[in-house]
């Protein structure tokens, strides 16, 4: 059965991707396209998609076009009100936006009775299986830090990638020395103590797309795990897997693991 697909976003750097990666796929029908910013425009001309689609302003497309998933990449502001009407109107919804709080969880958990949902931090998977291995390291060392760096337009830091790595090497290892450092000669030079005190580092650079560093260390020796996103095409496997699995996702699904069988 092909599923019908609206994208929230869908004149958006990220939002025209995921419009190309759903128009490409056997399995899947673009159907919907929603973004109060190309209202009217029509989507060839501003996602290079080869679809007779027009821009609409709100979700009310959407329901009109008898849509199964709602794929997000849009801001968390908007992103909030997406997914309760997502949840509202029954329809699936897979969310590469960044920046929602454990507030916003619980109250999706809530809404998300008759559909469900998936938000995930980074939808690359060579980024969900750095978070893993950096997960299964952490037992095996004393100290670690996080660096992640991305482009100059990313208006969030650290990113969300970035502090779940940090929640998941905390939670796997709780035996962290304690950092030597005790006078900065320019404040903020080690980062900041994200979960279990591990440092976490931001770097907002142009050229960039999205990396990150997880760097462990012991006696004698030191493990880097490094993941690189050269082009917005790489979160598009980890997308189009989340859209075909969320229907049997029941209620919240945060993060690509559960997905991937990890």
């Amino acid at each position: 059965m092909t599923l019908r697909v609206g994208v929230f976003g869908a004149g958006g750097r990220m939002g025209s991707t995921v419009c190309q990666a759903v128009y490409e796929d056997d399995d899947l029908e673009l159907v919907a396209a929603v973004d109060p910013y190309h209202s009217g425009l029509d989507l060839r001309q501003v996602a290079k998609v080869d679809s007779e689609l027009q821009i609409a302003p709100d979700a009310d497309a959407l329901e009109h076009a008898r849509v199964d998933v709602a794929v997000d990449f849009t801001h968390v502001d908007a992103a909030r009100q997406n997914l309760h009407w997502c949840a509202a109107h029954g329809v699936h919804a897979v969310v590469g936006t960044t920046g929602f709080d454990d507030g916003d969880y619980d109250a999706l958990r809530k809404a998300f009775s008759t559909s469900n949902c998936v938000i995930a931090p980074n939808f690359a998977i060579g980024a969900v299986l750095m978070m893993r291995f950096a997960e299964l390291a952490a037992p095996w060392f004393e100290t670690a830090e996080v660096i992640e760096l991305h482009h100059d337009g990313k208006i969030d830091s650290p990113s969300g990638t970035a502090i779940m790595t940090a929640e998941r090497m905390a939670a796997a290892s709780g035996e962290w020395a304690e950092d030597p450092t005790r006078r900065q000669t320019i404040p903020g030079a080690r980062g900041a103590a994200g979960p279990g005190g591990i440092p976490v580092h931001s770097v907002r650079l142009r050229g960039m797309v999205a990396h990150q560093q997880v760097l462990l260390g012991t006696t004698g020796q030191s493990l880097t795990i490094r993941h690189d996103s050269y082009d917005r095409s790489s979160y598009m496997p980890g997308v189009l897997v989340a859209v075909k699995a969320v229907a049997d996702r029941p209620g919240l699904t945060l993060g690509l693991d559960p997905l991937l069988g990890l």
